[in-house]
Parts: C-alpha cells; sequence; structure tokens
C-alpha cells in the first residue's frame, strides 16, 4: 500500500501539470515562475540542513573502525578502512561518494533450502544498479547544462559526445540514460519483491523513486517518441537564467510535465532522504581520523570533578591499608 499511494501520489502531480497546460494555459506559471519558487525553497532548505548539522558539536572521535587500528610501527594497520591521518580520511570519502565502497562491501544474509543454514554473499548487484544510477543521473544533470548555457563549454560537448558514443538510434541514445532508469527500475523492483525490504519501506521511501521514474519517462518520451522544439526550450531555460521568464510555442505539454515533477524533487530534497547527498559529508563516522590512541579528546562538556589521586587516596587510608595488610608506598 505504500508504494501504491506514492504513485497516486506522482501521478496526481503529472495530472495536475497536463491539465494546468492543456485546460488551464499556465505555462507561464509551470515554465517560468514555479522553477524560481522550487530553487529558492531547494537552496534555503539545504543551506538550513548543512549549517545545522556543521553546527552540532562533535567533542571526540567517533569514526567507524572496519580494520586495524594504528597502534604500534610494526603492526599493519588499514589506511583507508581505519585511518588516523587526514589523507588516509580524502580517500575514504573519495572512495565511499564516488564508488560506494560500504555499499560495495555490504552482505546480505540468507537460508538455503538445502544447507539449512544462514549463508552470507555480497550485494553486487545493488551496488552496481546504485552506481549506474547515481552516476547516470550526476552525468544527466550535467549535459542539460547545454539548455543554459550558450556558447555550450566545449567540455559538456565531449561528455555528450562520449555519452552518445555508439550513436544508437535517432536521435541518439544515450548510455546515462539507460544507466539511469536501468537503476532506478531496480532499486524500485528491489523494494517491491524482496519481502524484507518491503515490509520496512515507507512512502518516503517509495515516492522519491516514482518521482524520478516520472521525471525520466517524461524526458524520454520528450527526446525519442514526441516532437518538441528543442531551440524553444533552450530559449525558456536561457531566459530563466537571465530573470526573463518567457513561454515558447511549440513546445510540447510533456515539458511542463517534466519540469513540474523536477521542481516538486527540489522542493522535496532539503526534507527527505535525498539530503544524504550532503550528509555525507558531514557524518562524523566518515570524515574523522581515528587518532585516539595517539592523541587524547577531552569532552568539553565534562563537569569539573575535584579527582582524588591515589597519593590522597593512601595518605587517607594508610593505617586502616597497613591493618588489612595492604601494601603501601609509603610508611
Amino acid at each position: 500500500m505504500n508504494a501504491l499511494y506514492s504513485l497516486i501520489a506522482v501521478l496526481v502531480l503529472v495530472a495536475v501539470a497536463i491539465l494546468g497546460v492543456q485546460a488551464l494555459g499556465l505555462q507561464l506559471f509551470f515554465g517560468g515562475i514555479l522553477p524560481y519558487f522550487a530553487f529558492a525553497v531547494f537552496l534555503a532548505g539545504v543551506v538550513f540542513r548543512i549549517q545545522r548539522w556543521a553546527r552540532a558539536p562533535v567533542p571526540f572521535r567517533i569514526p567507524t573502525t572496519c580494520g586495524q587500528q594504528y597502534s604500534l610501527p610494526w603492526i599493519k594497520s588499514s589506511y583507508l578502512d581505519n585511518p588516523h591521518t587526514t589523507t588516509g580520511v580524502i580517500g575514504r570519502m573519495l572512495l565511499e561518494i564516488l564508488f560506494f565502497r560500504s555499499l560495495f562491501r555490504n552482505t546480505r544474509a540468507g537460508v538455503e533450502p538445502g544447507l539449512k543454514r544462514v549463508v552470507y554473499s555480497p550485494s553486487l548487484w545493488m551496488w552496481i544498479a546504485a552506481l549506474a544510477f547515481h552516476w547516470g543521473m550526476a552525468i544527466l544533470l550535467f549535459r542539460h547544462l547545454r539548455f543554459f548555457l550558450e556558447p555550450v563549454p566545449q567540455v559538456v560537448s565531449a561528455v555528450i559526445w562520449a555519452d552518445g558514443f555508439f550513436q544508437v538510434g535517432v536521435p541518439v541514445f544515450y548510455i546515462t540514460t539507460f544507466a539511469f532508469l536501468l537503476g532506478l527500475f531496480y532499486l524500485l523492483l528491489r523494494r517491491l519483491f524482496i519481502p524484507q525490504i518491503r515490509y520496512i519501506s515507507l512512502p518516503n521511501d517509495f515516492f522519491p523513486l516514482f518521482l524520478l521514474l516520472g521525471i525520466g519517462t517524461t524526458g524520454f518520451l520528450m527526446r525519442h517518441v514526441v516532437k518538441t522544439d528543442v531551440v524553444g526550450i533552450k530559449e525558456m531555460m536561457q531566459g530563466l537564467v537571465g530573470f526573463h521568464p518567457l513561454v515558447s510555442e511549440g513546445v510540447h505539454y510533456l515539458f511542463y510535465t517534466h519540469i513540474f515533477l523536477v521542481c516538486v524533487l527540489l522542493v522535496y530534497i532539503p526534507f527527505s532522504k535525498i539530503m544524504h547527498m550532503g550528509g555525507v559529508f558531514l557524518s562524523p563516522t566518515r570524515n574523522l581520523a581515528n587518532n585516539n590512541r595517539m592523541k587524547r579528546h577531552v569532552n568539553p562538556w565534562n563537569y569539573p570533578v575535584k579527582v582524588h589521586t591515589y597519593p590522597e587516596y593512601e595518605d587517607h587510608f594508610r593505617n586502616k591499608m597497613k591493618e588489612a595488610g595492604i601494601p603501601v608506598e609509603k610508611d
């Protein structure tokens, strides 16, 4: 039911955009006014969440330790899994952010009927799908810069050429489009058909998947199925960048549906789990070096407590310690 509620919510959003454009003629609202509001909410929400996380005090080191900690020189330590230097932390963060290293090392547990025991195996398909989805979306967004910039930077043109290197179909079918949609479908089907994951999945787990699927589907249809004015779309996007919103004739209504779903996603991101894209940089379990054996970290919140040293303890109880036969340092 959680998946059904999320799907209905996305279909309602699609219907709102289509009816607003086709029946009410709100092209300027969906294509020229709403994007400013969505981007303002997105920017303000992201800044608020980031500064709130950044202000959270971290009085001592709490990194996730998945390997041998650095101690004695002759004991080999795990430089990336348990880094003790800033360089090691940077390497660990790069592997995590760019290649999802922790997800690659993730294992799943299952019971094989023949063996009747728990068997652990890597979740490689999950890692591949997540990598394809995230990298595909990142490159796809980078390719969209051609609609906002004129002239188009050479680096953007180079990425577009490399993405469509195989030149399959007319217009060219981009590799990242395939990777994005395939990875997204896998992540969605995984939540729908694996009972354990479906049981813990909430509507806010399904909603962004259906929303991204709607964005990808409308973009795919505009490029490969319906006919729309690409030049008109670029004029509208450059008008948004120049704070001169306009409506171009010949632009298909799917474009307004596409941009409306993008606006909904922008507004949704700061209040959802998708903010992990910014939170991963501020996670104290990832971005701290584990140098607890090299440096003492004192909690600044500790209440000042009067310490009772051993010499003071012995001075206080020396006679009783002697009577009990407990050795003392001073007679």
